[in-house]
C-alpha cells in the first residue's frame, strides 16, 4: 500500500521494468521480482490504518502522498490487491476515493463500513499533510 501511493517501479525477470501500479493489476504468473525501485523526488506522504485491535489485522489500510501537483490514494485490504487512484484535483478528494475504491467484506468488517473508512483515512491523511 505504501509504495503503490510512491513513485514506485518493479524489475521483473522476464517482464523487464513496470510501474508497481501495472504490476499490482496483472494477472499471476511464474515470473520473478528482482527489484523494487523507488525514485526520489520530493514529496509528502501519510500511512495510516484501521484496526480492530492494536494487534489485529487491518480492517482498512491507506496511503496517501501528493507529488507534483498530484494527489495520490492507495487503499489496501479491501480485502483485495491494493488500489491507487489519483487526481489533480484535492477538493471532495476523499468522497472520490471512497466511491471509486470497490470494496468487500469479511470477518473484519463490512464492505459499507470499509466505505465509510476509506473517506474518513483519506480525511484524516489529507489534514495531517497540511489541512487541504
Amino acid at each position: 500500500t505504501v509504495f503503490l501511493a510512491m513513485d514506485t517501479y518493479v524489475e521483473l525477470y522476464k517482464g523487464g521494468m513496470i510501474s508497481l501500479s501495472d504490476f499490482v493489476q496483472m494477472k499471476p504468473d511464474n515470473d520473478l521480482l528482482v527489484h523494487i525501485i523507488i525514485r526520489k523526488q520530493p514529496m509528502q506522504m501519510v500511512y495510516t490504518s484501521m484496526r480492530n485491535q492494536r494487534t489485529d489485522f487491518p480492517v482498512i489500510t491507506c496511503a496517501f502522498s501528493e507529488m507534483n501537483g498530484e494527489y495520490r490514494a492507495s487503499i489496501g485490504a479491501r480485502p483485495a490487491r491494493a488500489i491507487l487512484i489519483r487526481s489533480e484535483i484535492a477538493e471532495g478528494f476523499a468522497a472520490f476515493v471512497a466511491d471509486n475504491a470497490p470494496t468487500e467484506g469479511n470477518i473484519r468488517g463490512s464492505a459499507a463500513y470499509r466505505t465509510h473508512l476509506i473517506k474518513v483515512l483519506v480525511e484524516r491523511a489529507m489534514a495531517e499533510l497540511g489541512g487541504m
